[in-house]
This record gives C-alpha cells, structure tokens and sequence, in this order.
C-alpha cells in the first residue's frame, strides 16, 4: 500500500520542508539525486527538528542528527542513536511512502 506524502516539485534544492503525515510530521529533502524523508522528532524527548548547515537540530535541547545517515552526531539524544527514515519511492511526480510489501 503507499499514501502520498508531497509532490516532487514542491521539494526544495536545498534545506527541507516539514510535511503532515498521519497526524505527525515528516521532514522531506533532497540528498544527492535522492528524495529522503524522516519523522520530525528529536529522540531525546521528541522535540521538532531544523534543518541547519546540512543536519537535523533539535529545538528543545539542541541534539543534532546527520542528514545523510540519521545518525546522533552530538546532544543529549542517546549515543548511537539514529533518526527514522520512511520507506519511499518517487511514482507519478509524488514521493509516496510505501509499506507491507
């Protein structure tokens, strides 16, 4: 099954934009030649994530999260930690999320 999570041409060149997605919040950006999305919440307490300088920083305590991996680089999230990416194909000029297949 898969559910749209937001148009392709609405994805910044650079940054991210923060998209719903049931009920929550998803963080949509591109990486290379990629499209990537990843929940908007902090795995220290749950706080919403910026993009900065090419990484996730919490609001709240100032984790900070690598882009490219998910990976806590520095805060107070637990080491080793790592940020939630969706499954994701682009189909039809949409990025979809996809799951049970």
């Amino acid at each position: 099954m898969k559910h749209e999570i937001c148009r392709v041409a609405d994805i910044p060149r650079t940054g991210s934009m923060v998209v719903p997605f049931f009920g929550r919040e998803v963080h949509v950006w591109r990486s290379s030649e990629r499209i990537r999305a990843a929940a908007n919440a902090c795995l220290h307490f749950g706080g919403p994530l910026d993009c900065k300088d090419g990484a996730f920083v919490c609001q709240w305590h100032g984790a900070k999260f690598d882009m490219e991996s998910g990976e806590r680089l520095e805060g107070p999230a637990p080491k080793g930690s790592r940020l939630m990416f969706l499954s994701t194909r682009v189909e039809d000029g949409a990025l979809n999320y996809f799951w049970g297949e």
